[in-house]
């Protein structure tokens, strides 16, 4: 067992950094939690009264900058956000997941502002996490077909990109998926975003890659399609024109008529 000098000295090689309870416990004794359990709580308690951590949830903890313990509960959250985002996914999903819905779009339109929620697909995990005023929506997605749901990660993990953000990388929705997904409302979000799927229209109407509109035509994005057949009518006829086909091809209905449920 480490004495506490010695595990400062190794978390200090983690500054800047989110840490979990069992990460403490591993550089203590992996092997040892139940017998070192009350040495375990101990030691937090002073690392967090020598300033070394500041807690920021249970078992959640960031290995400060000096001046962090000047920042309020909701501006150091945000500060660590993105390492907080990481950590947790990869703690619970490594690397078998990608953003969806409204910040997915975001994302591909390089707005990296920290969302009140973000929703992490993935094959097999329905949870939400609230740190301080931020939720993480781990979820599936599935489709009903002929009576029988199917995962739909598998097919639609396909359609992700890796994007880099401040030194680290994200799987998120391609910017078709993201299209759809931002189209329709996700499990935390309010409404759709007219503003920002206008805005994704005209900036890549002509880079939109149409064969994958065409292959996610097949699930379950005809809601999508129908708002987005209206939004394109009167930015760009071709794009009009494909999701007119897609619908079609895909037996969907016509809303047309007023955006019914925006």
């Amino acid at each position: 067992m480490l004495d506490f000098n010695k595990i400062v000295n190794k978390m200090l090689k983690k500054w800047w950094n989110i840490i979990f309870k069992e990460d403490i416990f591993d550089i203590i004794d992996p092997e040892q939690k139940e017998k070192y359990q009350s040495y375990l709580d101990k030691t937090i308690y002073r690392l967090k009264a020598e300033k070394i951590i500041i807690s920021i949830k249970s078992w959640v903890y960031i290995i400060p900058e000096s001046w962090d313990f000047e920042l309020n509960e909701i501006d150091l959250i945000e500060k660590y956000y993105l390492k907080l985002l990481k950590k947790y996914i990869s703690y619970y999903v490594g690397s078998s997941y990608f953003i969806s819905g409204k910040k997915s779009l975001e994302l591909q339109l390089k707005d990296y502002s920290v969302p009140e929620k973000i929703s992490i697909i993935n094959r097999s995990l329905n949870k939400k996490i609230k740190v301080g005023n931020y939720e993480i929506i781990f979820k599936t997605i599935s489709w009903n077909l002929e009576r029988k749901k199917i995962n739909l990660y598998a097919k639609l993990s396909f359609f992700t990109d890796t994007i880099l953000i401040d030194g680290l990388e994200f799987k998120v929705a391609s910017l078709e998926l993201a299209l759809l997904e931002a189209s329709v409302v996700s499990i935390g979000e309010v409404g759709v975003d007219i503003s920002l799927l206008n805005k994704a229209i005209k900036k890549y109407a002509k880079v939109f890659k149409k064969e994958t509109f065409s292959e996610l035509g097949k699930y379950k994005f005809i809601m999508s399609f129908n708002r987005l057949k209206e939004l394109s009518k009167n930015i760009d006829k071709d794009l009009y024109e494909l999701f007119l086909d897609i619908i079609k091809q895909n037996g969907g209905l016509f809303i047309g008529e007023g955006l019914r449920g925006f």
